[in-house]
């Protein structure tokens, strides 16, 4: 009877594993750039970094803590994420030439 208790509860445990295994997801990797704001939008921020010019995009999904405004030093977190992606057919194979015909003797 014990037996039979243990493999049911190792084969529900199992079968909880593998049905949940799907679910889970791998997000992208984080990122991360800091530097002074330069330009600010409900749906943007550039900041600068060395010489460069950062545009990220925001929604109001993006949690902002403390005073976000043009000039102030921050630290921004960020995923890349595709938005379309496109499959390039490739290149036809070159054929090759006929070798002209020789004239006759």
């Amino acid at each position: 009877m014990k037996r039979l208790l243990t493999i049911a509860l190792l084969t529900s445990v199992t079968a909880a594993v593998l049905l949940a295994a799907p679910g889970v997801a791998v997000a992208p990797k984080t990122y991360q750039v800091t530097g002074p704001v330069l330009t600010l939008t409900n749906d943007m921020i550039a900041v600068q970094k060395g010489t460069d010019r950062w545009e990220i995009g925001r929604d109001a999904a993006t949690k902002v803590t403390g005073d976000l405004k043009t000039g102030v030093k921050v630290m921004v977190e960020y995923r890349m994420t595709a938005t379309t992606i496109t499959v390039q057919q490739p290149p036809a194979p070159k054929t090759k030439a006929a070798p002209p015909a020789k004239k006759g003797d």
